[in-house]
């Protein structure tokens, strides 16, 4: 049932966004270049409106953000529940899994810290 909502609601997202592109396409282009700004996005020399807004509210920028959505369904943590077996991703740079660290009957301890 989850699953279906959020299909409902990013295809309507996308729908009245690339509607919203095709009627007010300078409007948009301030939102979408704002949205940058907030996320840094624009800070990437690699970024330019021109190039990036075709896959704006495309058919492949619905699938990307389904596939997160539902990815994060399954990351999600219950209290009184088991913990999801989360991706992590080692100093090295490889990925394993939350459940790979446990040893025998001993509890995982997990530490979050910044390093700024």
């Amino acid at each position: 049932l989850q699953k279906i909502l959020i299909l409902l609601h990013v295809t309507t997202c996308v729908v009245i966004g690339k509607t919203l592109m095709i009627l007010f396409p300078n409007a948009m282009k301030r939102y979408i270049l704002k949205q940058g700004e907030k996320s840094r996005m624009n800070e990437n020399p690699k970024f330019s409106y021109e190039n990036w807004r075709p896959t704006f509210f495309s058919f492949k920028y619905l699938l990307f953000v389904l596939k997160v959505k539902w990815k994060r369904l399954e990351d999600e943590a219950y209290e009184g529940r088991p913990a999801p077996n989360t991706p992590v991703v080692t100093l090295n740079g490889e990925v394993r899994h939350l459940f790979d660290f446990m040893q025998d009957n001993r509890p995982l301890i997990l530490n979050f810290g910044s390093c700024t």
